[in-house]
């Protein structure tokens, strides 16, 4: 059983691509044309050096690294390695906490504080009272 899921999770590997892994080249020759489509990603069509044809498929947010008329190589990068610099994020702003939250959060911690100091000396009053009882 174990075979089975093995072998059936390499033929997905080997059918589909995922947009986290950079695309490579199957075959020699020179990239003919290059077709953005409409649902995100490209077609390439590569013309082998034997004169064999190969359409690859480019799955959306990845960025093409090749061109049309571009000559290539087996197993040479199509696409930017998305994993570079994290997992396909961009940089952007870092997003700082307003002063107001911060503020209230210190005055929150303040009287959490001072509540727990009064309780424990409350609580120190209540057993000298209680003590006092137990004397008479």
């Amino acid at each position: 059983m174990w075979v089975q899921i093995v072998v059936v999770v390499k033929l997905i590997q080997q059918v589909k691509k995922t947009n986290n892994n950079i695309i490579l080249a199957t075959i020699s020759g020179q990239v003919t044309n290059i077709i953005a489509k409409d649902t995100g990603g490209y077609a390439i069509t590569i013309t082998g050096t034997t004169g064999n044809t190969v359409n690859q498929i480019i799955p959306k947010g990845l960025e093409l690294v090749v061109t049309s008329g571009k000559l290539i190589s087996v197993d040479q990068p199509l696409t930017k390695d998305p994993n570079v610099g994290g997992f396909g994020q961009t940089e952007t702003e870092i997003v700082l906490q307003s002063p107001a939250r911060i503020y209230g959060y210190i005055t929150l911690c303040f009287f959490i504080t001072l509540t727990q100091i009064f309780l424990v000396i409350k609580k120190k009053q209540f057993e000298k009272v209680h003590a006092s009882y137990m004397n008479f």
